[in-house]
C-alpha cells in the first residue's frame, strides 16, 4: 500500500465528510493505493456516526473510537498503529490542512529518501495571540531539539517513512515533538515542505493557550530523558556530589575559623552564628537527598523493560 492518511479529530462531524472527499480526489488523480483512518478521541458529537457512514461505504476507510477524550498524542499513536502504508501522512480534520501537500509529500520521503517532512505554515490564518507565542516555542524547540531545519514543529500535516512511525513511541503531549523523537531514534534525515494554511471552516479550535505552557515543560521533560533516562545517576550523582562538596568546603571553613581562635586564644564564636554552617548542613543534606534519588532512578531504569531496548535497522 502507497499511503495511509490518519487523522485524529475530536468534534468535527460537519469537516468530516468534505476532508474525505478532498482526500479521495487527490488519491485518485494520482493512482495511489491507500488508506485513511480516522481516530476519534471521545468525540460528543455525530462524528463516530459519519466515520461509521464512510467505513460503510468505502473499504479504504478505517475507524478508531475512544470512549473519551485522550488528546492528539494517543490517538496519532493508536493510529500509527492501525497503519499499513509505505508513507504515512497525519493531518487535522478541521480542513486546514490541505490533502492537495500529499502527492508531493509522498514524493519526499519516496524519491529524495526523507525519514520524515514536517509541513511549514508560513502564511498563517490565526489571530497574533497563537502566532507569536508558536513562532517563541519553535525557536526554543530547534535549540534543546538541534533539529534546526525545522519552522514549525507543532504542524498536524506531517510525512513519515512507515519505519518511523513503528520505532517511535507517542504519548502524552509528545505530538509536537515527533521530529525529536523521530531523531533520537536514529532517523535524522528530517526535511520541511512549505504547506498552505486553510482558514477553519467549521467550529472552533480544541486547543487553548494552556498548550504553550504544557509545551514547554514537556520539551523539558524529553530533553531530559533523552541526555538521562538510562542513566539517571549520571544527572543526580553529579548534582549530589556538587552539593556534597560544596557543604564539606563551609564545614572545612567552620572548623578552620574555630581552630584559628582558639590558637590565638580568644574566644571561639558559637558554630551556630557562622553563614557556612548553615551552608554546610542544608548542603549536605541536599546532596545525600540528590545521591539517594540517583540510586532510586537508577534501580527504576535497570528495572524497566525497555532498559535494553535500541533501534536496530538491520539485522544480517
Amino acid at each position: 500500500m502507497d499511503i495511509s492518511v490518519v487523522i485524529p479529530l475530536y468534534n468535527e462531524d460537519e469537516s468530516l465528510p468534505e476532508l474525505y472527499e478532498w482526500i479521495k480526489r487527490v488519491m485518485s488523480a494520482h493512482s495511489f493505493s491507500h488508506e485513511i483512518i480516522f481516530v476519534n478521541d471521545g468525540s460528543t458529537d455525530n462524528s463516530w456516526k459519519v466515520i461509521e457512514d464512510l467505513a460503510a461505504k468505502d473499504e479504504c476507510v478505517h475507524g478508531i473510537k475512544f470512549r473519551r477524550n485522550y488528546g492528539k498524542s494517543p490517538a496519532l499513536f493508536c493510529g500509527f498503529e492501525m497503519a499499513q502504508g509505505d508513507v504515512v501522512i497525519t493531518m487535522d480534520a478541521d480542513l486546514q490542512d490541505s490533502p492537495d501537500e500529499i502527492p508531493e509529500l509522498y514524493r519526499m520521503i519516496k524519491e529524495d529518501g526523507y525519514d520524515l517532512v514536517s509541513g511549514y505554515k508560513q502564511k498563517r490564518y490565526d489571530p497574533l495571540s497563537k502566532t507569536i507565542p508558536t513562532k517563541l516555542f519553535n525557536a526554543t524547540a530547534r535549540w534543546v531539539s538541534g533539529v534546526k531545519n525545522l519552522h514549525d514543529f507543532n504542524c498536524g500535516l506531517k510525512a513519515y517513512r512507515c519505519d518511523v512511525v513503528k520505532n517511535i513511541e507517542v504519548y502524552g503531549e509528545m505530538h509536537r515533538y515527533i521530529p525529536y523523537l523521530a531523531k533520537n531514534a536514529g532517523f535524522e534525515k528530517i526535511g520541511e515542505k512549505v504547506v498552505q494554511h486553510q482558514a477553519r471552516k467549521y467550529g472552533h479550535t480544541k486547543f487553548g493557550l494552556n498548550r504553550f505552557v504544557n509545551g514547554y515543560l514537556d520539551l523539558l521533560s524529553l530533553s531530559f530523558l533523552n541526555s538521562f533516562g538510562k542513566k539517571p545517576m549520571h544527572v543526580f550523582g553529579f548534582l549530589g556530589t556538587l552539593m556534597f562538596f560544596i557543604g564539606f568546603i563551609s564545614v572545612l571553613v567552620v572548623g578552620g575559623i574555630k581552630f584559628v581562635h582558639i590558637c590565638n586564644g580568644t574566644p571561639a564564636p558559637l558554630v551556630t552564628n557562622s553563614p557556612y554552617f548553615y551552608i554546610a548542613l542544608t548542603m549536605m543534606l541536599l546532596g545525600t537527598q540528590l545521591f539517594l534519588t540517583g540510586f532510586l532512578a537508577e534501580l527504576v531504569s535497570r528495572s524497566s523493560e525497555d532498559r535494553n531496548k535500541y533501534q536496530i535497522e538491520k539485522s544480517i
